[in-house]
C-alpha cells in the first residue's frame, strides 16, 4: 500500500514537472499550481501512511489482550465435578507453578472426590490466552488428590507467557477405562483441543461413553516485568 502511494505522489510530480517545463499558461499561475498538487499529495500520502502505522500498532496492541477464561466443554453434555487447588487464590495462580521470573515450575496442587464409575483421570492445562497452548498432559491417572509438583516435568511446564496476565485453565476428564493415548502436542498450542480431548469419549468400534465427568478450574497468571 505503502509502495502504490509513493509511485502515485512521484507521478503527480513529474506531471507538474512536465506541465512547467512546456511553458503552458502563466508561470506564477503555475507554479502556484504546482505547488498546491504536490503539497496536497504529499500530505495525504503522509496522512495515511500515519494512519496505517497507527492501525497496525493498535492492532498488535490488540492481539496482546487476555482472553477471558470460558469452559469451552459447557455444551458439550457431560457431567461436572468441583476440583480445588490451594495454589490458586483469588483467581490468580500462585507464582510458583511458572517456569519464569520466582517460579519453581511445579505443578499446582489438585483435588477432587472420586467418580463414581470412573477407573482412572486424565489431566490438561492449557493456556487459553495462546491458542490452548498445552502445559499439563497426565493420562490415566488414579489418584484424586495431587501434591504440588505432582507431575513429572515431561508431563508439566508451568506458565511462561511472554509478558502481562494471561488465562491458565485445568481440565479433569473421569474414564470410565485407561486409554492408550492422549492426544495434543505438549508444550505447543493446540487449536483443536476441544475436539481432542473428546476422543477421550471413544470406546471399542467407535461408540461413545468413555467420559463420566469433568472438572473445569481456572486461574490466571501475570508475568512481572
Amino acid at each position: 500500500m505503502r509502495t502504490f502511494k509513493k509511485s502515485i505522489l512521484n507521478g503527480v510530480i513529474l506531471c507538474s514537472l512536465l506541465f512547467v517545463a512546456t511553458g503552458c499558461g502563466d508561470k506564477e499561475n503555475t507554479e502556484a499550481t504546482t505547488s498546491e498538487i504536490i503539497t496536497e499529495a504529499t500530505t495525504e500520502a503522509t496522512t495515511e501512511a500515519t494512519t496505517e502505522a497507527t492501525t497496525e500498532t493498535t492492532t498488535q496492541a490488540t492481539s496482546e489482550e487476555v482472553v477471558e477464561s470460558v469452559d469451552i466443554f459447557a455444551d458439550s453434555g457431560l457431567a461436572t465435578f468441583e476440583l480445588s487447588s490451594e495454589d490458586l487464590h483469588d483467581g490468580a495462580w500462585d507464582p510458583i507453578i511458572s517456569s519464569v521470573d520466582d517460579g519453581q515450575n511445579v505443578s499446582p496442587q489438585l483435588s477432587w472426590e472420586p467418580v463414581p464409575e470412573a477407573s482412572c483421570y486424565v489431566i490438561y492445562m492449557v493456556d487459553s490466552s495462546a491458542g490452548n497452548w498445552l502445559h499439563w498432559k497426565s493420562k490415566n491417572v488414579t489418584e484424586t488428590e495431587l501434591a504440588q509438583g505432582w507431575a513429572p516435568e515431561e508431563e508439566y511446564v508451568g506458565p511462561y507467557p511472554p509478558g502481562g496476565t494471561h488465562s491458565y485453565d485445568i481440565y479433569v476428564f473421569a474414564l470410565k477405562e485407561p486409554v492408550e493415548r492422549v492426544q495434543g502436542a505438549f508444550n505447543t498450542s493446540n487449536s483443536i483441543f476441544y475436539n481432542n480431548a473428546m476422543k477421550l469419549d471413544a470406546v471399542e468400534e467407535g461408540a461413545s461413553g468413555n467420559i463420566v465427568g469433568y472438572g473445569y478450574l481456572p486461574g490466571t497468571y501475570t508475568r512481572v516485568e
